[in-house]
């Protein structure tokens, strides 16, 4: 009998989460993103009053966190699912109302380091990226498949990549490309030598842009947060983790048109346009 994956991953901002949360009812968190179930366990440790729902799309996360968490019993429920499916898996598990919702978006380190998961442009590895390796469309399906210039587009939209349309060009010219060293290989050379001695690794950019493409992670985004933030109960908090500028401007986004209720009424003036908001920031732009 095989033993669950070792998910090694440290959580970012624990400290911060732990306190976000200290002020909700005791009720139901949810765990969107559980990972390796770092924020989840020391949430669990911190507020007893909690039960936990955690979800993930990545099965070894899954049996990981699974395995992390068994220790708290009845207080917690793993779910393997994307975290837009969210509102499907409370009203399965008839949870109305939510004292808090947590989204840690992006990869984690455990992710990175296993190079057969071909997340990493360090490490040679199948050109995979899928959070769930067991569906939808990889990394290499994209990069040999999608004409040059959507291939352009995703680089520039996903990755803020000044040389999308170098490297896409590069990219095509090249296929086959199966393997993460060859793309990371073919993004430096595509990149000018110039700007390769600054801003880290050339291929970061572009790792990035093909694994929120692969993993449809942008698109589902608003409504995962529109329908978290309308399950909170009163006092009920959300906190989103974010790496990238494209997550960042729908989740502030989102947060906005909830604290305002979509009014749009000139600012400084009162609302007349009968806008109702639900929920109230705890703080203007983010914590870094």
């Amino acid at each position: 009998m095989s033993s669950a994956p070792v998910f090694g991953h440290r959580p970012v901002m624990l400290d911060e989460i732990v306190e976000l949360f200290g002020a909700v009812p005791a009720g139901v968190l949810l765990d969107g993103t559980l990972g390796g179930a770092g924020h989840a366990r020391a949430l669990l440790e911190a507020h007893p009053g909690l039960r936990l729902v955690g979800i993930d799309r990545d099965p070894d996360a899954v049996a990981a966190a699974s395995a992390a968490l068994a220790g708290f019993g009845s207080r917690v429920t793993v779910v393997r699912a994307r975290f837009a499916d969210a509102a499907r898996v409370l009203d399965d598990l008839g949870v109305e109302a939510l004292s808090g919702a947590l989204l840690d978006l992006g990869v984690s380190s455990w992710q990175l380091d296993r190079p057969e998961r071909g997340f990493s442009y360090r490490a040679e590895g199948p050109l995979d990226m899928r959070m769930d390796p067991t569906t939808g469309p990889s990394a290499a399906d994209l990069v040999n498949d999608l004409a040059e210039g959507e291939l352009a587009r995703i680089l520039r939209a996903y990755g803020d990549e000044r040389f999308a349309g170098r490297i896409a060009r590069a990219v095509v010219a090249a296929r086959p490309v199966t393997t993460t060293v060859q793309l990371a290989e073919l993004v430096r050379e595509a990149i000018p030598a110039a700007t390769r001695r600054t801003g880290g690794h050339p291929a970061r950019r572009t790792f990035q842009a093909l694994r929120i493409a692969v993993n449809d992670e942008l698109r589902s985004l608003p409504d995962a947060l529109d329908a978290l933030i309308g399950r909170l109960a009163p006092g009920g908090r959300i906190g989103v983790l974010s790496y990238h500028s494209g997550e960042d401007r729908i989740v502030k986004d989102r947060l906005r048109a909830a604290a305002t209720g979509g009014c749009v009424c000139p600012p400084g003036l009162p609302c007349v346009c009968g806008a109702r908001p639900t929920v109230r920031l705890l703080g203007r732009g983010g914590r870094r």
